[in-house]
């Protein structure tokens, strides 16, 4: 028999729900198979990585983590809505960087510099929104635009030095005060004060995603943006609320940030734009909208903190740990697609 004769002649409708069930398994396989085989890869680098199962190890992960969770609340709302923050990065070497310079070299006091900075924050993410809304310009052009901008401004008022350095001695008033140190560095019953900040931000989080109005104004946008518009949200308040959150939430990571590193800079958190949006993804959340949670996000942060401490305890070197993060990022939005498209 020919492979003509093979072939179906009549296309019917059973052979087709039968083709696309057939695809529908391979699919759900392949999901499963590489799911299964990324596991044991993580599991034989935790075995084998030198020191990871320490507790010195331990902490040095808690105190790295705050930073990208907190941002990764900010990326879940901002995804959810069906948007995408490209600035996270810039926002949080911005205000990081005001509020070393407010205190150290304007002489302006601590919490006046910390609120400094955080409501230039909120002001930053709230500008992005009016773009965005107003100007009726895409989140990635706007987010990309916003992120250039922020960095250069950042620059400027640091002069592209640290904040303290001893090239700006004469200028310098004082250090960075013990409370921002604190925040990234300080401790509560031996857990690190940053980290309990940052369960704390997850757990408001979930409650205005799923207790509160603006939570699910945000998942309608996403959901369905016309659908949203006719049931009476105001899609362009409810987005430019997301964009303000957002800021103000990456403000408080770059305060962090600055404690935990004793330092500002304005080339700081030049990486955490790709990770925020790698956690968010491995946390389930769909990249397109409307679906999500902050939950998930919290899980893919710790993963990818535990990825990268893994390759740092194996003298992996910085530039191929940006192709890894890459590489998984990619990944992990195939898996995504493939899941949502043919199902669990």
């Amino acid at each position: 028999m020919d492979k003509q004769s093979s072939r179906p002649k009549v296309f019917s409708l059973e052979w087709l729900k039968s083709q696309v069930a057939t695809r529908q398994q391979r699919a759900r396989l392949l999901i499963k198979t590489i799911i299964v085989a990324m596991g044991g890869v993580f599991c034989y680098a935790v075995l084998i990585a030198p020191g990871f199962l320490t507790i010195g190890n331990g902490i040095n992960m808690a105190q790295r983590m705050p930073s990208i969770i907190i941002v990764a609340v900010a990326q879940t709302l901002v995804i959810i809505g069906a948007g995408i923050d490209l600035s996270v990065g810039a926002v949080m070497a911005f205000c990081g960087s005001l509020t070393a310079v407010a205190f150290c070299y304007w002489g302006i006091p601590v919490w006046v510099a910390i609120l400094l900075g955080l409501l230039s924050g909120v002001t930053i993410g709230s500008i992005t929104g009016l773009i965005i809304t107003k100007g009726r310009i895409p989140d990635f052009i706007a987010t990309l635009g916003m992120m250039v901008t922020v960095r250069g401004i950042a620059l400027i008022l640091t002069k592209g030095l640290p904040v303290p350095s001893h090239f700006t001695v004469v200028r310098l008033r004082a250090y960075l005060p013990p409370q921002v140190i604190w925040l990234g560095s300080g401790r509560i019953l031996g857990i690190p004060a940053s980290l309990i900040i940052a369960i704390a931000i997850v757990v408001v989080g979930w409650l205005v995603l799923n207790h509160t109005a603006l939570g699910r104004s945000i998942f309608a946008i996403g959901g369905n943006k016309p659908a949203a518009i006719l049931s009476g949200i105001n899609f362009d308040f409810t987005k430019i609320k997301i964009y303000a959150i957002s800021g103000l939430l990456c403000a408080l990571a770059g305060i962090i940030l600055i404690g935990r590193m004793n330092s500002a800079n304005a080339l700081m958190a030049g990486e955490i734009n790709l990770q925020s949006i790698a956690a968010v993804i491995i946390g389930g959340t769909n990249l397109f909208g409307g679906q999500g949670g902050v939950i998930g996000s919290l899980f893919g942060a710790g993963v990818l903190s535990v990825l990268s401490n893994i390759l740092n305890l194996h003298n992996v070197q910085d530039f191929a740990q940006d192709v890894f993060q890459g590489v998984v990022i990619i990944g992990v939005v195939i898996i995504d697609q493939l899941r949502r498209r043919y199902g669990r």
